[in-house]
């Protein structure tokens, strides 16, 4: 065939898949009024990744696992707007890593609602502006997000739904080239992402931290001989140049993110899950030790351990856990079970599916 005859071609095939959306979306609609009638739940993470999983199955190639993620999460994000009209809030403004997260779960069709704080988030969600929150909560250079942990105290209601892991890739971003630069702007974990090739390219600059890497990146597109450190995005949003791309010290640097909701739902095991808890122990001597047994005990993995000051008496912590399976699990189960007699209060944050590793080829 020539190259007009195999354009004809790609016609057809388009017109086809415009005709099977429409018609997905159709029962879409239909799903919508069942759960509305029902009250059910309109974001159902085990049925996202369900469906992702089934898709990626079937998929004999030239096509990518990613590309075909890519995809669908824009068809999900569609269907999803089409049943309800849904909020998500993020830590903001536009153009963060936590925007960037936010859009990888719920596509571009939903609503954002910026949030200048974490605080804000979980509020938005709680008091019903928003369905969903987006927040960050570890970095695998820099660490936990204490300030998220801390919001878990603050803020009972809140549960988990989901988690995501974004790549951060760093830009120095700028109007003036590398040699002008005199002040760097950047959120304090970025310059931490940060910290070798900052000492080797940026010697004598000044940085200053933020509250966000975009609030850097907008201060520095109207002051003269600044720089920021900040996304690829943010460079589009606030018209200014990319100096240097990728400044981040850790190639494989990624974030992971949690999706909070103000209603506790009990998300169906899908045989690749994470739960997270919290809980206090009694003071006594080798309380924490003992309260780590019954995960020994069963042979489960703790993917995560941080404690976090109360607030209420000095010395006193909680400690988050996150454990590598469902709270159905037979083995979770038998553990929280034992735990919660160590403990003198014990609280299910959520389980949920397990995000994918980014690194991976066959994300």
């Amino acid at each position: 065939m020539d190259l007009a005859d195999l354009r004809k071609k790609i016609d057809a095939v388009d017109m086809e898949i415009v005709r099977l959306l429409n018609e997905r979306y159709r029962t879409v609609l239909e799903v919508g009024a069942w759960k509305k009638e029902r009250t059910a739940a309109v974001y159902v993470p085990e049925r996202e990744k369900a469906v992702l999983d089934r898709l990626c199955e079937l998929n004999e190639g030239p096509m990518s696992a990613a590309t075909l993620r890519s995809i669908y999460r824009e068809i999900m994000s569609g269907a999803l707007s089409l049943e309800f009209p849904l909020r998500v809030a993020y830590l903001g403004p536009e153009a963060t890593f936590t925007h960037q997260a936010a859009m990888s779960k719920f596509g571009r069709s939903v609503g954002y609602v910026a949030k200048s704080s974490s605080s804000e988030v979980f509020a938005a969600v709680i008091n019903g502006e928003a369905e969903y929150g987006c927040i960050p909560v570890e970095n695998s250079t820099e660490g936990v997000v204490n300030r998220t942990l801390d919001m878990f105290l603050e803020w009972k209601d809140a549960a988990i739904c989901a988690e995501i892991n974004l790549p951060i890739h760093h830009c120095l971003l700028s109007k003036v080239p590398l040699s002008r630069i005199r002040k760097v702007y950047a959120h304090a974990q970025t310059l931490g992402q940060c910290r070798g090739w900052i000492r080797e390219n940026l010697r004598g600059v000044e940085l200053v931290e933020v509250a966000s890497n975009t609030r850097g990146a907008e201060i520095a597109a109207d002051e003269e001989c600044a720089g920021a450190i900040a996304s690829l995005l943010a460079a589009e949003v606030y018209g200014l140049d990319v100096v240097r791309e990728s400044v981040e010290d850790n190639p494989r640097n990624t974030t992971r993110f949690l999706v909070i909701s103000g209603k506790s739902r009990e998300s169906a095991p899908t045989g690749t899950d994470k739960t997270s808890i919290c809980f206090a122990i009694r003071d006594r001597v080798g309380a924490l030790y003992d309260s780590l047994l019954p995960f020994k005990n069963q042979g489960l993995t703790l993917s995560m351990i941080e404690s976090r000051p109360t607030g209420e008496k000095n010395w006193e912590y909680q400690f988050f856990v996150d454990i590598i399976g469902h709270r159905e699990d037979e083995k979770v189960r038998a553990a929280l079970e034992e735990l919660e007699g160590l403990t003198s209060a014990l609280r299910l944050l959520g389980s949920y599916p397990r995000a994918l590793d980014p690194t991976r080829k066959d994300a």
